[in-house]
């Protein structure tokens, strides 16, 4: 399984940016995606998941404004951030796991090279 995240970007605080996550290769072995994100000098944490069958989880200071979604038919991943802080500046990552939706990075078989996203005061 291959993972291409883009959309990243540089916005002001208070804009939304649109982060995409393609697949290919053997997407059907995967269960849950999720979206991670590492600042710098910063452990890499979760940031969203969503199982195949729609359920999501959400990191407790996005909730709210970031929204995670996929399309099934094009095997791609979403992440709608919206109000988006400083504080959200970093890279991005999208991640898919065979298993169930973990909230540990090992429990992601598969990552993406990443998205940066920057958000200016």
């Amino acid at each position: 399984v291959q993972l291409v995240e883009s959309g990243g970007g540089s916005v002001q605080s208070g804009g939304s940016l649109r982060l995409s996550c393609t697949a290919s290769g053997y997407t059907a072995s995967i269960y849950c995606m999720g979206w991670f994100r590492q600042a710098p000098g910063k452990e890499r944490e979760r940031v969203a998941l969503i199982s195949k069958i729609g359920a999501t989880d959400y990191k407790d200071s996005v909730k709210g404004r970031f929204t995670i979604s996929q399309d099934s038919a094009k095997n791609t991943l979403y992440l709608q951030m919206n109000s988006l802080k400083p504080e959200d500046t970093a890279m991005y990552y999208c991640a898919a796991a065979t298993g169930w939706c973990g909230f540990r990075l090992i429990d992601y078989k598969y990552w993406g090279q990443g998205t940066q996203v920057t958000v200016s005061s």
